[in-house]
């Protein structure tokens, strides 16, 4: 069954970015012998000698328990959890890859934050295409920096899913004295909170940058928490969890903190760099990009206005100045608040 617990089995975790990293570091804390995979052989063999992710997680110093596996299979194998942590244009084939890997009573769990660009699909409704609707699955998502869950600084977050076993179970797993997990059954919900709160970071970086002060930043984080809500709800998601960690919590900080890469996506381009310079500049992905473009298709299938994030998008893909974008927004039509 789905909500028996596991914690003496292996977990395999697959993506060796600092996300991946700090979950696999967490994983074995608590407890559980875990596999850590990723695709480049070398910086893998840097990793398991020198114990810790040089490049992405240097504070985050691997537990005896965490093993890196530069081998998927091997990873895969005997394991009874599989949590995949990559970025959103690389999970369908991921997925893909592992599919028939995976014996009939491996869970699925994964980190993966956006929709998939070329069918605007959440996560889930992408695992379910490629592995089919039997197998158990959740989101792990909410108000969490890598470095500092590497660095075992006090955090909380969320995981959902259909089965309440599973999603409990996983939590028992991942929880310890510095990390406290929630759990959910509003998987659509918590994913959607992931996708529209990084476009919307995306653009509070590019107010901050362009010094237009706290008030504004405060608007676009409580207007955008009302812009996921209604995209949410539409797609069949529970009001009450945008108001909670993958929502409200997940949004405020991703929005404030420069450890983001959507914020300082932002301010890179406030500061007149280009998309592909400030990319590049960051070196990692920064999934508000591609998110806005996704999102824009999705709120116009589900007939959801979402003003703000329509504004970062015509900045990103349409060339329109930020200042024009938010002398845009001011001058909209006066309407209720609860609009």
């Amino acid at each position: 069954m789905s909500g028996e617990s596991r914690a003496g089995s292996p977990v395999a975790v697959l993506g060796a970015g600092s996300w991946g990293t700090a979950l696999a570091i967490q994983l074995a804390r608590s407890g559980r012998p875990t596999r850590l995979w990723g695709r480049d052989r070398v910086r893998l063999a840097a990793m398991a000698q020198e114990r810790r992710n040089a490049r992405y997680l240097a504070a985050g110093d691997f537990p005896p328990s965490l093993t890196v596996e530069p081998d998927l299979e091997n990873a895969l194998r005997g394991a009874t959890d599989v949590l995949v942590a990559v970025p959103s244009h690389a999970f369908r084939s991921v997925l893909s890859e592992i599919s028939p890997l995976l014996a009939p009573q491996m869970r699925l769990a994964w980190a993966t934050k956006g929709l998939e660009l070329s069918s605007g699909l959440l996560p889930h409704q992408v695992a379910r295409e490629v592995l089919g609707p039997k197998r158990a699955v959740a989101v792990l998502s909410g108000p969490t920096f890598a470095r500092e869950v590497g660095a075992g600084l006090p955090t909380a977050m969320t995981i959902a899913s259909p089965d309440g076993g599973f999603a409990k179970t996983l939590a028992r797993d991942l929880s310890s004295e510095q990390f406290r997990a929630y759990t959910s059954t509003d998987i659509v919900g918590v994913e959607v909170g992931g996708a529209v709160k990084n476009v919307l970071a995306v653009g509070a970086g590019l107010s901050d940058g362009l010094g237009f002060g706290a008030n504004t930043r405060v608007a676009l984080i409580t207007r955008g928490l009302a812009e996921m809500m209604r995209l949410g709800v539409a797609l069949g998601a529970q009001r009450d969890t945008f108001m909670g960690l993958a929502g409200l919590g997940d949004l405020v900080l991703t929005c404030t903190d420069d450890q983001s890469r959507n914020r300082r996506f932002g301010l890179e381009l406030a500061a007149g760099k280009t998309a592909s310079q400030a990319l590049a500049d960051i070196g990692q992905v920064v999934e508000g990009y591609p998110a806005a473009k996704a999102l824009r298709g999705v709120a116009a299938r589900a007939g959801v206005e979402m003003p703000l994030c329509e504004g970062v998008y015509q900045v990103l893909y349409e060339r329109v100045p930020a200042l024009e974008a938010v002398r845009a927004l001011m001058t909209r039509p006066i309407k209720p608040e609860r609009d």
